[in-house]
């Protein structure tokens, strides 16, 4: 049976789990992945380990193993910009098809308050299960890296 673990603050969440959740992701987001570092610093944001808005994380378990993670951000600027940035969602290449992504994804649309923003590369297959759930996408993003 698959179990589900929300970490919404600092103290519900230790070094090694955090480490665990690092991996995972880093693992399983295959070609869209971020490096080690930005996710944990995704992770930190949303555990209020920053001085930042915070968030939260979400966790699917099979007999403790980690099958699924999702990393919301809460971003403070209501009103201006969607409240919260789903930053993360992934699922074990093993246990795709099953379910798991949709239920990470229907229990952080019911712990967000407000709107939801995420970015998703156009072939990225994800992007189906997101206008599956409600998702919309009317902008186009632009961004400047600076080095």
């Amino acid at each position: 049976m698959m179990n589900f673990k929300t970490y919404d603050g600092f103290h519900d969440m230790g070094m090694i789990e955090k480490m665990n959740i690092v991996e995972f992701l880093h693992v399983h987001l295959d070609k869209y992945r971020d490096d080690k570092d930005s996710i944990g610093k995704a992770i930190e944001y949303a555990l209020g380990e920053s001085s930042q808005m915070g968030g939260f994380v979400i966790v699917a378990l099979l007999n403790e193993k980690i099958t699924g993670a999702v990393v919301v951000n809460r971003t403070g600027m209501e009103g201006y910009i969607p409240e919260n940035i789903l930053v993360y969602i992934a699922v074990d290449a093993g246990f795709r098809g099953q379910g798991i992504g949709k239920t990470l994804m229907e229990k952080a649309l019911d712990m967000a308050k407000g709107n939801i923003a995420l970015h998703v590369e156009h072939d990225n297959p994800a992007r189906f299960l997101y206008e599956k759930v409600g998702f919309t996408n009317k902008y186009l993003e632009y961004r400047l890296i600076r080095k």
